[in-house]
């Protein structure tokens, strides 16, 4: 009957069956009818049990990786088609994304500089045109060979992670067209009166900020990182591609592909 108890108990969850199991062996260290390891046995199957029932990740950084350029580079002609940003910002933008290419600028640095864009608007009007913005100039844009993986990865029942250093108010429109289970990224700062300032809501998901954001969803939601999938293409992904069984990089950048021709990752092409 104590042997039945302690099957039970096990079953409940494996930080119960850890209590149990020093309980059972602490009063009974020869275990029933000689059988010592009948616990340990039972709670190793368990272990087996548990780890099957947790789910697989696929995560997908945005930029350059599902999407085929900087969506910056939309998102700015976008908004100067309809003189929501000045010909100035643009030309300071276009300077500072020369020396970015060449690794010259940190992504941190590149991140700060396009939200300063949206100071003084309101987050409501961006919303509005989220929509047309997603359907008319990045839709077009997204990667046939990586839309592609993700459909797979959907079609097996895997969690679908969107992680982006660019910001929600856009991105919330691929999460609902595409049919990811979760989105990670930037969220932009309101002040009291509703004013965008022009600066991040928290951290930047950028660097190390994806992989820390990836492991507490994770943890949340049961994804089980060493059987699940990472896509990205810059340098800066490399933390958030480290934590998975499955890293992927997509038209790395020169570090990255350096990174994964060492480990012997899967390198991909948009098409």
């Amino acid at each position: 009957m104590a042997d039945i108890s302690f099957v039970k108990i096990c079953l409940a969850g494996k930080k119960e069956a850890d209590s149990t199991q020093k309980t059972f062996f602490r009063l009974f260290p020869t275990g029933f009818s000689g059988r010592k390891f009948s616990g340990f046995m039972i709670l190793a199957d368990h272990g087996k049990e548990l780890s099957e029932m947790k789910k697989t990740g696929a995560f997908f950084d945005f930029d350059k990786t599902l999407l085929m350029v900087e969506s910056a580079k939309p998102g700015l002609r976008y908004l100067y088609e309809r003189k929501e940003i000045s010909s100035g910002y643009l030309l300071r933008v276009i300077i500072v994304n020369f020396f970015y290419k060449y690794h010259l600028y940190s992504d941190e640095n590149m991140a700060n500089l396009l939200l300063k864009l949206y100071r003084g608007k309101q987050l409501s009007d961006f919303q509005a045109g989220a929509p047309e913005f997603y359907k008319e100039y990045i839709r077009p844009l997204l990667s046939p060979n990586i839309l592609s993986k993700f459909y797979a990865h959907k079609q097996q029942g895997h969690t679908l992670v969107l992680v982006s250093a660019s910001v929600r108010y856009y991105l919330e429109e691929v999460v609902e067209d595409l049919g990811f289970d979760h989105l990670l990224c930037t969220d932009l700062e309101e002040s009291k009166e509703g004013i965008l300032t022009g600066r991040a809501k928290g951290p930047v998901c950028i660097d190390r900020q994806k992989r820390i954001q990836a492991e507490l969803l994770s943890a949340e939601h049961d994804i089980d990182l060493k059987r699940s999938y990472a896509y990205g293409n810059h340098h800066s992904d490399i933390p958030l591609l480290e934590i998975v069984g499955h890293p992927h990089a997509v038209e790395p950048t020169w570090p990255l592909k350096k990174m994964a021709v060492k480990n012997n990752w899967p390198i991909l092409r948009f098409v």
